[in-house]
């Protein structure tokens, strides 16, 4: 089983490390007290449950440094990948931190002001940091540090996920989208009683669009957009895009340029939606 066990100071970035291992199909539990960690390793191991594992362990569960040592040794020696990530930052930084979130520290109960409770922190989790890789994170941004955790773990990068959904904007537009491309200036078939009863699924529709310019050069537009910037949406991690395309009633012109737009993004994972086509349906 491939181990990562996360420690570190708080505010230094551990839950951001944590949710990236969790995108990338770990198993994580965050708090965990170390003396529960060799039976969650085996509950996990039995059955095959998972073999992606990432825990936090911290002041919070005021562990003691040989109970550590000790499971740590022992799970290497049944075979498991275990790799420890010590974040930090400095004083100042973190301070910085605490302010801007308004959280308190966990020792902030013990009395202790906040640079009195970094300081101690400090002192307690030293060997730790001592047997870890330690990441700096006092001049990364939150993406910065995925990259970097990304890195170190040889993590493979999440998939950008694309959802193409046509709509009718007399239905109202669609509020979750982060893109919305409004098609109705485009040739409407609905006006062909002979094409009306279609849509953008099928033939008489395909090849009515395809003897229209405008419609080539819109789809041609809108896809020269996306490929343009979905791979700079993908490197600052993004795992969702979503994408509207409107027309007047969501049968024709949108159905049809959302089918164009899938195949032209085929390197990407895509998911197509068509509103009024599953209303109806």
């Amino acid at each position: 089983m491939k181990i990562v066990l996360i420690s570190g100071l708080s505010g230094s970035g551990k839950s951001i490390a944590l949710r990236l291992l969790e995108d990338v199909g770990f198993v994580c539990v965050d708090n965990l007290p170390v003396e529960m960690l060799p039976d969650l390793v085996a509950h996990y191991r039995q059955g095959g449950k998972t073999d992606r594992l990432g825990v936090s362990v911290d002041i919070r569960s005021r562990f003691r440094l040989q109970d550590l040592q000790r499971f740590v040794a022992d799970l290497r020696a049944e075979g498991h990948e275990l790799d420890i990530l010590f974040l930090t930052a400095e004083d100042s930084v973190l301070l910085r931190r605490f302010s801007e979130t308004r959280r308190s520290h966990p020792l902030a109960h013990e009395h202790k002001t906040l640079l009195e409770s970094l300081t101690h922190e400090r002192r307690y989790l030293q060997p730790v940091q001592e047997a870890a890789y330690v990441l700096d994170t006092s001049l990364l941004s939150a993406q910065q540090l995925r990259q970097r955790v990304q890195q170190w773990l040889g993590l493979p990068r999440v998939a950008l996920q694309i959802v193409l959904e046509s709509f009718g904007f007399k239905y109202g537009a669609p509020v979750n989208m982060d893109f919305v491309f409004d098609v109705r200036f485009l040739p409407n078939p609905f006006y062909d009683p002979a094409l009306r009863p279609f849509t953008g699924l099928d033939e008489p529709i395909k090849d009515f669009f395809a003897a229209q310019p405008r419609m080539g050069q819109m789809v041609d537009d809108i896809d020269g957009f996306l490929q343009r910037w979905l791979p700079q949406m993908h490197e600052e991690s993004r795992s969702y895009v979503n994408i509207g395309i409107g027309c007047t009633g969501g049968q024709h012109r949108s159905v049809y340029i959302v089918e164009a737009l899938a195949q032209r993004l085929s390197a990407y994972s895509v998911l197509v939606r068509h509103r009024q086509l599953h209303q109806a349906a």
